[in-house]
């Protein structure tokens, strides 16, 4: 049975206005990015001593004793005892090596004990005397030093107002292209996220007089802005 004519056209138009309403409006959809490089204003040193002795007890004893006066000298160079604590602590036995595949299991010939401890910085300038410290007072095991900038989020804002400047330059441009004229912001989002930390690895053993440079971090971010777009008048 067909349909009236008319009947049909009803549905079309009634139809027309919702299919409408899902369409979304014309807009032109661009990324922003931009840079700040910011100076780091805090460190963290990971340092510890290691000893070798023939029985678990002299090793534990060496290396509590070595220790003791890294931690003493730590405090003695002003650091407060709540900028540094232990990492890692560990003993465990040294085994004879074999060369032939028929020799018995070789057995345990010594134990190596190690003290590590985490040293917090709040002056950066001072990364290299605390290093000074470490060593002069038995550290044997430098592991390395993170840089890190405490104020990260202040500069990240920063660096978010010149990455929507960057979204709307590059948008006017395409719309000056493609002769249209460019209207509010329809939606912003941010992409990814930023780990304001600079690390910086430090071989060991290390001398007295260690150089150290901090460099800076550079704090990167990322937009995506929708713009509303209408024909020029």
């Amino acid at each position: 049975m067909m349909r009236p004519f008319g009947l049909a056209i009803a549905a079309t138009l009634l139809a027309t206005p919702a299919l409408a309403q899902t369409m979304p409006p014309p807009a032109i959809s661009v990324t922003g990015e931009a840079n700040v490089s910011v100076a780091p204003d805090r460190a963290q040193i990971d340092a510890g001593v290691t000893s070798d002795a023939k029985t678990a007890r002299e090793a534990s004893d060496a290396i509590n004793a070595a220790m003791s006066k890294v931690l003493l000298a730590l405090k003695g160079a002003g650091i407060e005892e709540k900028d540094y604590q232990t990492s890692r602590l560990s003993l465990q036995p040294q085994f004879a090596t074999s060369s032939k595949a028929t020799e018995r299991p070789p057995g345990i010939v010594s134990f190596r004990a190690s003290n590590r401890v985490t040293v917090r910085i709040r002056d950066v300038s001072k990364v290299a005397s605390v290093i000074d410290v470490l060593v002069g007072a038995g550290a044997n095991d430098i592991g390395g030093i993170n840089f890190s900038v405490t104020q990260a989020s202040k500069h990240l804002d920063e660096a978010r107002e010149k990455a929507i400047a960057d979204a709307r330059r590059k948008a006017e441009i395409y719309a000056k292209a493609a002769g249209v004229t460019l209207g509010e912001p329809i939606s912003i989002s941010e992409e990814g996220g930023a780990t304001p930390v600079f690390r910086s690895k430090v071989a060991a053993p290390m001398a007295a007089g260690a150089q150290v440079a901090p460099g800076e971090e550079t704090l990167s971010v990322t937009v995506s802005v929708s713009w509303a777009i209408k024909p020029k008048e």
